[in-house]
């Protein structure tokens, strides 16, 4: 296969890179990385009708297939083809979460794990929260909704829930840590799993410091960077401080704790669930859509519609049982 033949399939076959000027060159790297990576595809859960296994195995042209106990299943040499993303709906109708893992590797073969916070380490959008104690939440999810869909820019998007926040007292932010926010069924059982393992962990949001820091203390976490609010008074001003954390905002810092940590990109796992983590998941060896919009789940190696967190652990698991 020639290279620009080779380009232009991993691009058609799983474009998890939205290349901007600023990244083509280095994307380019990664893409020619991730051509030459052979990877299982592994299915977690009910197993699924031998129509669709049969479907599956073509679709990728797995060399075989092992039976890992009764709710997992290895495609083994599993190349993800344009054919596989028309039988994605298949295995969303039969519960089923997926992953294309590279061949070999496991949890402990990473050094690197970024979250994205709102929908995905916790389980609201705390802006939306803080919006329900302005009496404005319904407009604020609907702004939230288009942005995760990517329907419009995360920065506009975040410049007009800003502004249904303006005068809201700042004690609002204590109760919806306290009343409102909790963590994604898993998540604390997998940043155990990763500590243990020797990994560093980050929170990459959009979301806001208030919350991001509190949670990097809990959960033992070593990084975090978010949009820090404008308090005056007392009250939210409708503003943050600084430049606005988005998408490439967000990417930039995973490039920047991979040089300063000396981590390679093979060994970083990421995982959000809107448009706005695109960029940061496009940064990562291992990128997981956790309860993620189609948008997102299209262009990730990982789709954990069905379990929590901790499934990417058993996704994560070495290979076992009999060929088929």
């Amino acid at each position: 296969m020639h290279l620009l033949q080779a380009l232009h399939l991993v691009l058609s076959c799983n474009p998890a890179f939205s290349l901007t000027p600023r990244q083509n060159v280095h994307n380019s790297v990664l893409i020619i990385f991730r051509l030459f990576m052979i990877t299982d595809l592994i299915l977690q859960g009910i197993s699924p009708p031998s129509f669709l296994l049969d479907r599956l195995i073509e679709a990728t042209g797995a060399a075989h297939v092992n039976m890992e106990g009764e709710k997992r299943i290895r495609l083994k040499n599993a190349r993800r083809a344009p054919e596989f993303l028309s039988l994605t709906p298949f295995l969303e109708g039969e519960h089923l979460d997926w992953g294309f893992i590279p061949a070999g590797r496991n949890l402990a073969d990473y050094r690197l794990i970024a979250f994205d916070m709102d929908s995905t380490l916790v389980t609201i959008e705390c802006i939306d929260e803080l919006a329900d104690f302005a009496g404005r939440k319904a407009e604020a999810a609907a702004i939230t909704e288009s942005a995760m869909q990517g329907e419009i820019d995360y920065a506009e998007s975040l410049s007009r829930r800003l502004a249904l926040l303006a005068g809201l007292d700042a004690c609002a932010l204590a109760r919806v840590y306290s009343e409102r926010l909790e963590f994604s069924p898993g998540a604390r059982e997998l940043l155990v799993a990763c500590q243990r393992a020797g990994m560093r962990s980050a929170i990459l949001s959009g979301g806001f410091t208030y919350f991001t820091e509190r949670l990097r203390i809990e959960l033992g976490l070593d990084f975090a960077t978010s949009n820090e609010l404008e308090i005056a008074g007392g009250k939210i001003t409708g503003r943050v401080v600084g430049t606005i954390i988005d998408a490439e905002v967000k990417a930039a810092h995973l490039v920047r704790l991979k040089t300063d940590l000396g981590i390679d990109t093979r060994d970083v796992i990421a995982v959000g669930d809107g448009a706005n983590d695109l960029l940061m998941m496009a940064e990562a060896g291992l990128s997981v859509a956790y309860q993620a919009k189609p948008s997102v789940r299209a262009k990730a190696d990982v789709v954990i519609n069905r379990g929590g967190l901790d499934s990417l652990l058993c996704l994560l698991q070495g290979e076992s049982s009999s060929a088929r």
